[in-house]
């Protein structure tokens, strides 16, 4: 796998949270667990905090990320509590989904990427989703100014209403944004939205 900055920034995170089994769910994690339907994609999957949950609540799930750190505790669980939870270690630049899902959430996930990289993935998951089913999607917009997660030129902010523009035709069940100050006097600003496609 070619390093790669914002992976192994992450990488480390999460072993540390690992060993402090820091596992409490993100404030976009506990939104979207209210809209998950059927055989749910966690697209990006981080820590597995979503994935690891949604699987106790009886979904079967698929968690993929390329944190190898992320993804052993994702199987560790699994294999502890005999979840319906694969755990997929792939740099998600080149993964190819596998089939239709019922949800698949990608929260914190597109803006890890060259713009038209980010954007094609974004495509691919709306293309991935079953009809009826529930596409949920959290990014970084424009009005960010922490940059410490980054890789040089290697990430897209979205515009503030980039999203709700890129579901058009679909079933909009929530947007919001939200803000959060970050080191160094800057923010993090960020855009979420959950769409049904209309079957």
């Amino acid at each position: 796998m070619t390093p790669n900055f914002s992976v192994d920034f992450f990488d480390t995170q999460f072993r540390r949270q690992v060993a402090g089994g820091d596992y409490v769910l993100n404030p976009f994690e506990k939104v979207a667990l209210q809209f998950l339907r059927g055989r749910v994609l966690d697209y990006g999957c981080g820590l597995g905090n979503l994935a690891v949950e949604a699987a106790r609540r009886g979904h079967e799930v698929v968690a993929v990320d390329a944190s190898a750190a992320a993804i052993a505790r994702i199987r560790d669980v699994a294999r502890a509590e005999r979840l319906k939870l694969d755990g997929i270690e792939a740099e998600i630049g080149t993964w190819a989904i596998p089939g239709s899902f019922d949800t698949i959430a990608a929260i914190g996930l597109f803006m890890f990427f060259p713009r038209e990289t980010a954007l094609s993935l974004l495509r691919g998951m709306q293309e991935h989703v079953a009809p009826g089913g529930i596409a949920i999607v959290n990014v970084l917009v424009e009005g960010t100014t922490f940059m410490g997660m980054f890789e040089a030129g290697h990430y897209c902010l979205f515009g503030r209403e980039e999203l709700r523009e890129r579901f058009a035709g679909w079933r909009v069940l929530h947007h919001a944004f939200d803000g959060f100050d970050a080191p160094e006097g800057t923010r993090k600003e960020f855009a979420t939205i959950v769409a049904e496609m209309i079957a």
